[in-house]
């Protein structure tokens, strides 16, 4: 006995059937029962969604003898006839394969002959988007006025490239996307209706990596059955047969990334390896689950998700709790390029180890993810948590650690000697060699960020650290002390320091001295330490003086 596919056997018969649709299917009814049928019609939307189901519901219900409620009734002989492809009003045309303009212009011939029984002749022009430019000015004129016994129905999934004329003289319907929800009670009901024994785990994993399409979930189901046969499909066999990851070894690899813990991710990627999974789906399903954990940090963000299990909605509510938000956009961005270049690569699991060795790297030349680095950081030192970059480090390093701390413990502690307060001519040499400043800043992430950091005088005994970037402000605005030791041990005095923004620095450089530029010309620090003080005034609530 000849064998169909379930997306072909179990295709939609009425408009009731279709799934997610109702908003174009009530409207399609309606204009059969009133009698309001336009004469061109565009069913634009992603692959598997009901385009050309619909289209051959509403062919077959144009010409039904018995109608009902706008819903063919499949028993007359116009149904019966269009149910086994044998009815001479339907017409299903493939526009990949017949494009050119002859094609067109031998269906422009075709129209003007009525239909031999029923009143309608339906033309269903699918992938209409692949028609040349010529074939659409073919058919321009028939679909403007065509006869009135012709229905043009248009299906495609890229409605861009249909020219804008031809787009104004159809009824246009997009078709969106299945939910999941719908998608998996869908398939529960044809499963017991074929007698398949499965899981509702297996129908949720299904329904999850379907994209919306319900075409792709009868796919990968028909899969599993023959894969399967004879047994319960469950959800491990559903992944296993898709080349899919289970949700577990999502959280373990964000927590890995979470933790820098570079050892633990390329375990995680070379199991996925050796398993046979997909390295792109796994990366593109990465992508989602760490949206679906900066969801979880949002407030009501969460109902946004796709279905989780008790266990692992709590899973990932705790994770989502443990990550800063910038790192989570950072990872997001970061992969979803990776994905881009993955499709390009001669071998992707190199292209995904090396890219994961460099995102959980705890310092990068990526200026823009290394504040949420430096503060995840930060964030796992408080809690006390080992980072995984140093998990690998051999017993005789730690007991060197262990007896330098012990011989420092012993030493006699020296009386710190009291070093001269910094006077403002100590300032400007400390301006003058502000890089002997930097270089004594050895390791991450002041020595990162001292570089980005520009030294000026503005007033009093305090040097100015100029920030380009809030960022650099704040970062500043908490280590003052650092930068105090480290200029005590560079030129051997008391300084005080404050981060300015460079905007607002320039612009009281020019209400105090008439330029920005002053750590280059020392004229505006004998200015004001001479005493010569003409008036005084305010700058954003600040106290300067001229």
């Amino acid at each position: 006995m000849e064998y169909t596919a379930l997306y072909r056997k179990l295709r939609p018969k009425v408009f009731s059937e279709v799934c997610g649709q109702e908003h174009i299917t009530k409207t399609l009814k309606n204009q059969l029962i009133s009698h309001r049928v336009s004469h061109a019609y565009l069913f634009c939307g992603t692959r598997g969604t009901g385009k050309t189901s619909t289209a051959k519901i509403f062919a077959r219900a144009i010409n039904c003898q018995n109608p009902k409620g706008g819903e063919p009734c499949g028993e007359c002989a116009m149904c019966l006839a269009a149910a086994e492809d044998r009815s001479f009003n339907i017409f299903e045309i493939d526009a990949a394969s017949n494009n050119g303009v002859d094609n067109i212009r031998e269906l422009r011939d075709e129209v003007n002959y009525p239909p031999a029984v029923g009143e309608y002749k339906v033309y269903i022009i699918d992938e209409v988007h692949m028609l040349s430019l010529a074939a659409f000015n073919a058919l321009l004129k028939t679909l403007e006025e065509p006869p009135a016994h012709v229905v043009f129905i248009l299906a495609t999934t890229d409605p861009q490239k249909v020219p804008v004329t031809i787009l104004s003289r159809c009824q246009r319907f997009d078709f969106k996307r299945i939910g999941a929800e719908t998608i998996s009670k869908t398939l529960s009901g044809y499963m017991k209706t074929e007698g398949i024994k499965i899981t509702d785990e297996a129908v949720g994993a299904i329904s999850g990596v379907c994209d919306g399409a319900m075409r792709d979930a009868l796919s990968i189901l028909d899969r599993c059955i023959s894969f399967y046969y004879g047994e319960e499909i469950t959800k491990d066999k559903v992944l296993e047969v898709i080349g899919s990851a289970d949700k577990a070894l999502f959280f373990d690899f964000t927590d890995a990334l979470s933790r820098f813990d570079t050892f633990k991710a390329l375990s995680l990627i070379n199991r996925i390896f050796e398993d046979g999974k997909d390295l792109n789906r796994f990366t593109a399903e990465l992508i989602v689950h760490l949206r679906n954990v900066l969801l979880a940090k949002q407030p009501g963000g969460f109902k946004t998700a796709p279905d989780y299990s008790e266990e692992n909605t709590e899973r990932l509510i705790k994770q989502a709790a443990g990550m800063e938000t910038e790192r989570l956009i950072d990872l997001i961005s970061s992969f979803s390029e990776l994905l881009n270049r993955m499709k390009y690569s001669d071998n992707i699991r190199i292209t995904l180890e090396v890219f994961t060795v460099k995102i959980t790297s705890p310092l990068s030349d990526d200026d823009s993810s290394l504040v949420s680095r430096i503060e995840s950081l930060e964030r796992l030192a408080a809690e006390n948590i080992t980072f995984g970059f140093a998990e690998n480090i051999s017993q005789n390093t730690i007991n060197n650690i262990n007896n330098r701390e012990k011989v420092q413990e012993t030493a006699p502690v020296a009386a710190k000697p009291v070093k001269e307060k910094a006077l403002p001519e100590d300032i400007k040499a400390a301006i003058d060699n502000f890089s002997a400043l930097k270089k004594g800043f050895k390791s991450p992430p002041e020595s990162v960020f001292i570089e980005k950091t520009e030294a000026g005088y503005l007033k009093g005994e305090k040097l100015c650290l100029v920030c380009p970037s809030p960022a650099l402000y704040d970062f500043w605005a908490e280590r003052l002390d650092i930068v105090k030791e480290a200029m005590l041990e560079v030129f051997g005095k008391e300084f005080e320091a404050e981060p300015i923004l460079k905007e607002d620095y320039d612009a009281r450089c020019i209400a105090l001295f008439g330029q920005k530029d002053v750590k280059k010309d020392p004229k505006g620090i004998s200015e004001l330490d001479t005493g010569e003080l003409k008036k005084k005034i305010h700058f954003d609530n600040i106290e300067i003086y001229e």
